[in-house]
Parts: C-alpha cells; structure tokens; sequence
C-alpha cells in the first residue's frame, strides 16, 4: 500500500496557533475583521492625520471607487473610502464599539502595504495587535503583558527593553526590543491607547485607559527559525513547509 504523504502547517500558522495560545492563557478575546477596511476605521479613529505618509499611495493599496473617487470629508464625518487594511487595529475599533470594557483583546490577521519587496519587507504579511481597556491601566502592565508573551516563547532568560517612539493611536509610545544573542531586535510598537482613540470607540477615556501593542508574526517566525529573508515564507517551496 503507497504510503500517503503527510502535510504540513505553514509556520506562521503554527506561531500564530502558538500565540493565539499563549493570548487565551493570559485571558485576551481574539477578534477579526475584514482585509478591505475604510479609511475610517484604517486611519481617521487611529488619529493618524489627514496628511500622514502612511496614507500616501507608497504605503497603501486604495480601492478605486465604482461612482468615482471621493472628495474629502468634513470634521466628524466617517470617511468610507476603501482600503486594503494596512494593519489589524482597525479591528479593535470595531471591537470597542460593541463590547463594553473592561476587556482583553488580540486581532491576527493578514495586511497589506504599498512597498518594495526585499528581505525584510512583502506587499502582505500577518500582523496581531493586542488592546487592554480596563481602569488605572499603566505601562506596567503592557511590559508585564509582553514580558509573559516573550518568556512563555523564548524562556525565561529572554530580555526586553522598550525605547520612546511616536504612534498616533498611543501617548506614550515606545518601540519594544528583545535580546536575542548580543543583539536587541525591535519586534513591536506599543504604548498607552490614545484618548481620541478611546473616543472613536465609543469608550470615555476619563473612566478608562487601555494599552495596545501590535507586531508582525512574520518576523517572529523569522527569529525563532532563524530565517533572513521573509520571502521564503511566500514563495511556496515545499522544503520550507515540509520541515515544520
């Protein structure tokens, strides 16, 4: 009898099953949301500015509309462009809009950006991003958060440092490195959720705060295998797949 030849899970599908585990433990909701998103839920309730360069056509994929292109729209207005999404938050505002907090929450899924392919960087590729709506929420808690992500991982020797950065839908924020050898490697954006983001989601920020983070599975599967080029994980050569 002709032995049948067994599949195999892409690996970020198996770190995406891993993290979706480790998120349940720490009791977080997993949400989706669709990939064509508008530009409100993609931008407007992100509180990232009319003239940022993420919404320049460098970065993202418009959908060019049936009755023609849409004229700006006026404060307070819900624009309803059409993009492809270009990272999994919008889902948290539709998530905050139906659910009263306090809760937990991770939205993985794939994304898509305007840009060169090369090494480190693909036209789509899966992000997860994780919000925390609670009262008397701090950074401490995001670092205790990520810091139990990164162990349960990488084990307990693993370190973690976070560095100011600006985001649009966070104050503070910071960009978060791990260590990995004798070399810090960023692998995350996070920081405390926006009031105005808040807003957007129907949640008061003066009664509650929140924290989010969001990070890329593809360069997680490229650190933990030790890959250098994120192109393999697309190019459907079996020998990659058939090694997991």
């Amino acid at each position: 009898m002709k032995e049948v030849k067994k599949g195999h899970l892409h690996p970020i599908t198996q770190i995406m099953r891993e993290f979706m585990a480790i998120f349940n433990d720490m009791g977080f909701t997993v949400a989706t949301g669709p990939e064509l998103e508008t530009e409100f839920y993609n931008f407007d309730a992100l509180n990232i500015p009319s003239d940022h360069p993420a919404r320049d056509m460098q970065d993202t994929f418009w959908i060019k509309e049936k009755m023609g292109e849409v004229g700006e729209v006026a404060k307070g207005e819900k624009s309803e462009r059409h993009v492809m999404r270009t990272h999994t938050s919008s889902v948290q505002i539709r998530f905050m809009q139906n659910h009263k907090p306090p809760f937990k929450m991770v939205s993985p899924g794939r994304v898509f950006r305007n840009e060169a392919t090369d090494a480190t960087h693909e036209t789509q590729f899966y992000q997860v991003e994780g919000l925390y709506v609670d009262k008397n929420v701090s950074m401490a808690h995001l670092k205790g958060t990520l810091k139990e992500l990164f162990e349960k991982l990488y084990g307990d020797s693993i370190e973690i440092r976070f560095r100011p950065s600006f985001f649009a839908f966070v104050e503070p924020g910071v960009e978060v490195d791990v260590k990995r050898g004798d070399k810090w490697l960023e692998v995350c954006g996070a920081g405390l959720v926006h009031p105005e983001v808040l807003r957007a989601g129907g949640i008061n920020p003066e009664e509650w705060q929140g924290f989010a983070f969001g990070f890329g599975f593809d360069r997680m599967v490229m650190l933990k295998y030790e890959l250098d080029d994120i192109r393999m994980l697309y190019n459907g050569d079996e020998r990659l797949i058939e090694q997991f």
